[in-house]
């Protein structure tokens, strides 16, 4: 079930599902600890002896956001209860601290009671071992705690005081026993004011509303690692109100997304409004230490046992590069300076890495074949020093990227300048960007290139001139290797894999994969090269999903979450990023208005596949459109963000002012070269 609502602030992330619950519930960082392990905290309805929980199938429901901030609107009615809710919940953006306020509205031709019970299927620190639960009746409140996780959960009726009106605990998944959540539904809780071991919770929140009349409840959850910290937080909420806290994080998220005045031109309100969607939760994804993380709705963890709550450096440098064109340079520094903390001695990114920065899961192995092999996928190796010098290029941050060129950049490029085959020049191989098969692949040949570039502008500006020679002539080396290996002349475009044979040589893997667009993508070939045409006319061709969906599939027969094996119409499931590059393409080399138009039709279809709230999952079925694997995917939304400024910067580089012949707009002004060419356009700038 994707996660259609992530609220977060960099510490605390709470992920709400299609059916309004909330499904995962992240401390001390993005990704890490995930203390509902996915189950439901359950939001139900009581009233005249009739319940509902918020599941239930007559519900209606629309889930989507407020206007440009990380605070939702969530709208839900029910026709056997005549009630109607709107809902806002928030993580604010300064204190751990979730909060919803709930309008409730009478619809009924009569006075009554409404009953609304919230449950908490807390599995602390990630596992139900040792929990305890337990109502503390000066606050009035109720409690969960394990060593140092403690979550203090309370609430109020507009203008009244803050309390829980009914509460229970008690065990559940033992012996049959589900959990007080149960104990909801009759619209009376136990009282039971402690439990131990797996426990959960149930609290309730009453309102009186006569016929027609809406009234207004706040919930919160005050989180930290110890008693003192979450009673601080609650206290400053009874003090200053639950509004405040949800206004002020309402108010941040708009001066956030908004802190860069962009011409969005000709773009379409639904794409501009995705756009922004797009940012916010890029930012919900990342954790304040600096860990990029792919995604974290943990119920993929059913398919594989394991989640995608991990950052991968290829993933988080394409994120880091999006938010730096979005001028948000904070956060990609971050990404940076964790990169340094976990790259090796000898150079190389592993795998992937926890929010924390230990090293996370993997199914690449170090043995193969009798021998000892690097489980790495080069291409993350490579991302990283190309965003980086694309962010020291855009900023020019000396201070910031001093202390990492040498933890960081010369190890790096020194290590990919070695790791080659001496006989071709090709990078020697690795594992692929999609993580399921070893060669040499033109997605990494074309990282490879682009960060051996990246170290040698930097070492070109810090006066190295040895490295600066040796890595260009291994980028030059690589560029010339791809020309001979890669590019197939019989079938007119360049392949995806080489496969290193025992006896010497390469095998050539023939399949059409959409990840060959790194070859333009990354600088190595200019984007109307007639190869590179060649080549993205023929993954449009052959990877362009017909049906009535739509979109671009990874590569032929893809097996991940696949639907169909009718491959000629649907050689995968569609991705947004596939789809995505496409675009980028499209924009790339476009030389007039016109030839922007096929980027612009697919912004149309990422906005019309995206959920209601603006979510982009990983891939959606080629038939019904529904969201498959994880959902938001942090790539997805950094690929929109990235392809979305590059469209705006072609159409400023095309409206041309007819005195100068320089562009009338640009993004940025740094980019025009002399004070008359400044003066001019400041000039323009304030009189077109």
């Amino acid at each position: 079930m994707p996660r259609d609502l992530p609220l977060g602030n960099g510490t605390l992330l709470i992920n709400f599902d299609s059916a309004y619950q909330l499904r995962d519930l992240y401390y001390p960082h993005v990704g890490k600890e995930n203390h509902s392990t996915g189950g439901p905290f359950r939001f139900g309805v009581w009233t005249e002896n009739n319940f509902r929980w918020i599941t239930d199938d007559k519900w209606s429901r629309a889930l989507d956001y407020e206007h440009d901030t990380l605070v939702t609107r969530v709208t839900l009615a029910h026709p056997d209860l005549a009630l109607q809710l709107v809902c806002n919940d928030a993580v604010d953006f300064h204190e751990n601290l979730y909060l919803r306020r709930i309008d409730v509205t009478n619809s009924a031709p009569r006075a009554r009671q409404v009953r609304l019970f919230f449950s908490h299927d807390f599995h602390i620190s990630e596992n139900e071992v040792g929990d305890t639960a337990y109502y503390e009746p000066q606050r009035r409140a109720v409690f969960h705690y394990k060593g140092p996780r403690w979550f203090l959960i309370c609430g109020q009726r507009a203008g009244a005081e803050c309390q829980v009106d009914q509460w229970a605990t008690g065990l559940k998944e033992i012996d049959g026993r589900e959990g007080t959540w149960r104990d909801a539904e009759d619209g009376v809780l136990s009282g039971n004011p402690i439990a131990q071991g797996s426990v959960d919770s149930t609290i309730a929140l009453h309102v009186d509303l006569n016929a027609g009349e809406t009234k207004t409840l706040y919930y919160w959850i005050c989180v930290g690692t110890d008693f003192q910290t979450v009673t601080r937080i609650n206290r400053i909420v009874r003090e200053r109100g639950a509004q405040e806290f949800i206004d002020r994080t309402a108010a941040y998220w708009r001066l956030w997304v908004n802190k860069e005045e962009y011409d969005f031109d000709d773009l379409p309100h639904d794409i501009v409004h995705d756009f922004k969607q797009s940012l916010l939760v890029m930012r919900t994804q990342i954790d304040n230490g600096g860990a990029i993380i792919a995604a974290n709705d943990t119920d993929i963890t059913s398919l594989v046992r394991d989640t995608y709550s991990y950052m991968w450096p290829r993933d988080g440098a394409l994120v880091a590069h999006a938010l730096d064109l979005a001028d948000q340079p904070g956060l990609a520094q971050r990404f940076f300076n964790f990169c340094a903390s976990v790259i090796t001695e000898e150079g190389y990114f592993l795998h992937k890495y926890n929010p924390d920065g230990s090293l996370a899961s993997s199914w690449h192995p170090w043995y193969e074949n009798g021998e000892k092999e690097l489980p790495i996928q080069e291409d993350e190796t490579g991302l990283v020093l190309w965003a980086l010098w694309e962010h020291f290029d855009k900023f020019r941050d000396v201070e910031f990227i001093k202390p990492l060129y040498r933890t960081l950049i010369t190890r790096a490029a020194d290590w990919m300048a070695n790791y080659r085959d001496p006989q071709t020049g090709l990078p020697l191989p690795s594992w692929d960007l999609w993580e399921e098969r070893r060669g040499v692949h033109a997605f990494t040949i074309a990282a490879v290139w682009a960060g051996l570039n990246g170290a040698a502008n930097f070492a070109d500006a810090f006066g190295e001139n040895d490295c600066t020679d040796r890595w260009r002539s291994a980028a030059d080396a690589v560029k010339a290797a791809c020309d001979k290996y890669l590019w197939q002349p019989n079938a007119n475009r360049f392949v995806r894999r080489l496969s290193q044979r025992a006896a010497g040589g390469y095998d050539v893997d023939w399949t059409i994969d959409s990840a060959v667009y790194a070859l333009f993508q990354f600088g190595m070939y200019p984007p109307d090269d007639p190869h590179i045409v060649a080549t993205m006319q023929n993954l449009r061709d052959r990877l362009w999903v017909k049906s009535n969906v739509g979109g671009m599939a990874r590569y032929e027969n893809d097996y991940y979450h696949q639907v169909s094996q009718d491959i000629a119409n649907v050689p995968g499931n569609p991705w947004f990023i596939c789809t995505l590059w496409l675009a980028a393409w499209h924009i790339a080399k476009a030389k007039n208005a016109d030839e922007l138009k096929p980027a612009l039709d697919i912004f149309h279809w990422v906005a019309a596949h995206s959920l209601a709230s603006g979510v982009l999952a990983e891939q959606v079925n080629p038939y019904t459109d529904a969201p498959l694997s994880v959902s938001p995917l942090t790539w997805s939304h950094a690929a929109l963000v990235t392809t979305v400024l590059e469209y705006l910067d072609k159409r400023s580089e095309m409206d041309l002012c007819p005195t100068c012949g320089n562009p009338r707009y640009s993004r940025e002004l740094g980019k025009l070269r002399d004070e008359h060419t400044h003066h001019h356009h400041f000039q323009h700038d304030a009189h077109d």
